[in-house]
C-alpha cells in the first residue's frame, strides 16, 4: 500500500500531516505479505463493501447534536460533506437526521429520497409550520438514516417568511418540537443522535435559521486559494448570530475538502487553516475522487456506492472524529 502522505515534504518541513485514505486504508486489514499491491487493493475494497453496513459502533452522545453544514462560497464540498458525513455516522451506529434546507435538494437527491414539488419537505415545516415528524422520510440503504427533503418551493420561503414575526426561528422551533431530539432522559433510546443542516450557498434567511437552530457548525473548506476568501465573511455572520440570537453556536469542525497531497498549493492551504483554527480542523482530509462525485448519479452516497473507495474510507475516518469529539462546557470543541 502507500506510505503515508506527509504534507511537510510539500512545505519545507512545516510538521503538519494529514491524514488521507491511503492511511486509513492500511489500518489491520490482515493481508498476506506475499500478495501484489494490485490483490491487496481488491481484497481491501472487497472487505470494506461486505463490511460497510456493520461497522464498528462509536458511543453514542447524551444528546442530540445539531449540526449546521455551511459555506456561502459553492464547490466546496457542502452537500457531498453533508450526506456522505451522515451516511458515516449512520454506519457507525449512529441515528442522523438529514434536513435539506437547499431549494435544489441534491442532498435529498444523495440519499435516494423524492423531492419533486408537492412531497412533503422543509418548505411545508419552516413556512406552514408543518412538524418534523410529518415531512420526514427514511433513507432506503441506510436503517439508521433519515431526511427532510427540500423542494424548490423553498426557493421563495425567504419571501414568504418576511413578514411571519420571528422568521429566523422557525427551524429551531421545529427541530426542538420533535419528540425524538433531545437528551437520552427526554427523547429515549429512539432519539437522533445528529441531526445535520445542509444549508444553501448564500448568507440569506434560510442560512440564517440553520444558525439559529444549530449548535455546533461544520464548515467544509477546498483545499484552494479562493476557498478561504469568504470565510472572514460567514465567520462574521456567525459573530452576529452568537451575540443576538443564538449564544450557544460554536464552529466545532472544518474539513477541508478535494485534497491533492500532489500539490503544494493544497498542502499550503491545510496549513494555513490548521494554523489558524487549530483543533478545530479534522485530522483527516477528504481527496479528490470521481466515485464521490459518481455517487449521487445513483442516488447513493458514496458510503454505499463504492465503500472502499478513498473518498469513502476518508468520510468514515472524518465521520469517527466528528461523533468521539466532545464539547467542553463552555461549547468549545475538546
Amino acid at each position: 500500500m502507500p506510505e503515508s502522505t506527509d504534507v511537510s515534504r510539500e512545505t519545507g518541513g512545516s510538521g503538519f500531516t494529514v491524514r488521507t485514505a491511503a492511511d486509513l486504508a492500511t489500518y489491520n486489514t490482515g493481508f498476506e505479505d506475499d500478495q501484489t499491491p494490485l490483490a491487496k487493493a481488491a481484497q481491501h475494497s472487497i472487505l470494506a463493501r461486505q463490511g460497510a453496513g456493520s461497522r464498528p459502533s462509536v458511543p453514542r452522545p447524551d444528546a442530540t447534536r445539531v449540526f449546521v453544514v455551511a459555506n456561502q462560497k459553492g464547490g466546496v464540498g457542502k452537500t457531498t460533506s453533508t450526506v456522505n458525513v451522515a451516511a458515516a455516522l449512520a454506519q457507525l451506529g449512529q441515528r442522523v437526521l438529514v434536513i435539506d434546507l437547499d431549494p435544489q435538494g441534491n442532498a435529498s437527491t444523495a440519499l435516494g429520497v423524492g423531492h419533486r414539488r408537492g412531497t412533503p419537505s422543509t418548505y411545508d415545516a419552516l413556512v406552514d409550520g408543518v412538524p418534523l415528524t410529518d415531512v420526514i422520510a427514511a433513507s432506503e440503504d441506510l436503517p439508521n438514516l433519515f431526511v427532510v427533503p427540500a423542494t424548490i418551493d423553498l426557493a421563495g420561503a425567504e419571501i414568504e417568511l418576511v413578514s411571519v414575526v420571528a422568521r429566523e426561528g422557525r427551524l429551531k422551533k421545529a427541530i426542538s418540537g420533535h419528540p425524538l431530539v433531545g437528551t437520552a432522559a427526554e427523547a429515549g433510546e429512539d432519539r437522533f443522535d445528529f441531526v445535520i443542516v445542509d444549508c444553501p450557498p448564500s448568507l440569506g434567511l434560510l442560512t440564517l435559521n440553520a444558525l439559529v437552530a444549530g449548535d455546533e457548525m461544520l464548515i467544509p473548506i477546498q483545499a484552494e486559494y479562493y476557498a478561504l476568501e469568504g470565510l472572514g465573511q460567514l465567520l462574521e455572520t456567525v459573530e452576529m448570530v452568537k451575540a443576538h440570537l443564538n449564544p450557544t453556536l460554536d464552529v466545532s469542525t472544518i474539513l477541508i475538502t478535494m485534497f491533492d497531497a500532489r500539490t503544494r498549493l493544497a498542502a499550503g492551504v491545510a496549513e494555513e487553516v490548521r494554523e489558524h483554527f487549530g483543533s478545530q480542523v479534522l485530522r483527516t482530509a477528504i481527496p479528490r475522487s470521481v466515485r464521490v462525485s459518481e455517487a449521487p448519479s445513483y442516488g447513493q452516497t458514496v458510503m454505499t456506492y463504492d465503500p472502499g473507495s478513498p473518498g469513502a474510507l476518508s468520510y468514515l475516518e472524518a465521520a469517527r472524529e466528528i461523533a468521539t469529539k466532545s464539547r467542553t462546557a463552555d461549547g468549545a470543541s475538546a
